[in-house]
């Protein structure tokens, strides 16, 4: 099991974090170009628990897949979980924290994630996978920093 923590100082209301956040659609303007990320389903305004989320992202040599997460919990202007219930990974449970502090707020991400044990597992994760996901949270904190520092 591999874990990625992010915090990031966002010098903005926790009224406007989680707005942002809590929106579904806004998924696409913090993942990177490269991912050919699609969401595929229909999406509402406002995320809620027992939200499916199905997208097509192509991560490598433009090959599609299939990528299906449910947000499983929520608790308003605290925390969210997204989980996968299909997709690429065994395991992949990653939870949004937001903390008021002096001039903003504090997000947390943490990502716990396995791509399995299988020998093919292991070369992918060696060669990319580990190095894609850090690329993916470094692209976020480099889009959110330029988005919410403008303001």
């Amino acid at each position: 099991m591999h874990l990625i923590k992010q915090e990031q100082f966002l010098p903005i209301s926790l009224d406007e974090a989680w707005n942002f956040f809590a929106t579904p659609k806004n998924l696409n303007e913090v993942t990177p170009a490269d991912l050919v990320f699609e969401i595929t389903s229909v999406l509402p305004e406002r995320m809620y628990t027992g939200l499916i989320i199905t997208y097509r992202i192509k991560p490598m040599l433009n090959i599609p897949i299939d990528w299906c997460t449910e947000i499983t919990h929520i608790k308003e202007r605290e925390y969210f979980v997204d989980e996968q219930r299909k997709g690429p990974y065994n395991i992949w449970h990653h939870e949004h924290h937001f903390r008021v502090v002096d001039g903003g707020v504090i997000m947390t991400d943490l990502l716990h994630y396995d791509i399995g044990k299988s020998i093919l597992g292991l070369i992918a994760g060696n060669l990319f996978v580990h190095k894609k996901v850090q690329k993916i949270f470094k692209y976020r904190y480099q889009v959110l920093e330029r988005y919410f520092n403008q303001k």
